[in-house]
């Protein structure tokens, strides 16, 4: 996948910015479940060691991904998970296209709050928002307490794409972020004899499955 970074948190529009449509991403989940991370490594394909401290408020990162020839531009949103800072977040669901949404495979209590990330999600976002589950800390084998299996089931109860993650290794992070660069140029370009683009199945045939044991 082409990468081209721009602009990363606080930046202005970019020079390329008047060309084509922007899409609005956000990356939510409970705080410590490595969003800040994984936006890391997706926008500059590196992890840094040692933990973030937690994101205050909302910052965002202008990406341009090449989909099947054509330029897509992302304005990827990180927010913060802790409770005090959920109106902040409420303000910026409305005119999202797609959100990412995180837990941590390590920490059950993340992974016990999507539905209630979900029943905000549908409270506040466009009936028609991109939703993808992610289980991140994938490399983190050792401490595994979410099975992807839980995670895939979870997924098909609400009807969105699942994989696991891992910010550290970068396994699968190019390919959410692609996945849905790809459902959202479909939407904004469709053409009536244009035959349909299924996020699942792409997902399903594209991703990596962590290994039995840790990454080293």
């Amino acid at each position: 996948m082409d990468l081209q970074r721009l602009d990363s948190y606080q930046g202005g529009a970019g020079p390329d910015f008047h060309e084509h449509v922007l899409h609005k991403i956000i990356l939510l989940g409970d705080s410590g479940v490595g969003k800040t991370s994984l936006l890391v490594q997706f926008d500059q394909g590196k992890f840094i060691a040692g933990s973030f401290s937690a994101t205050l408020g909302i910052g965002f990162t202008n990406k341009v991904v090449t989909v099947d020839g054509m330029r897509v531009k992302l304005q990827i949103w990180d927010t913060a998970g802790q409770e005090r800072f959920r109106s902040v977040t409420h303000a910026y669901y409305r005119d999202a296209q797609a959100l990412l949404l995180l837990y941590d495979i390590t920490n059950k209590s993340s992974f016990d709050n999507i539905r209630a990330w979900l029943t905000e999600i549908h409270e506040y976002a466009q009936r028609d928002v991109v939703i993808m589950l992610l289980g991140n800390k994938a490399d983190v084998s050792s401490e595994r307490m979410i099975r992807s299996e839980d995670g895939e089931m979870l997924a098909r109860e609400y009807g969105v794409p699942f994989m696991e993650t891992s910010a550290k290794t970068g396994m699968n992070v190019e390919l959410a972020f692609l996945a849905i660069a790809k459902e959202l140029k479909y939407r904004a370009g469709r053409q009536a004899d244009e035959p349909s683009f299924q996020i699942q199945d792409y997902v399903e045939s594209q991703k990596k499955r962590p290994s039995c044991c840790s990454f080293l």
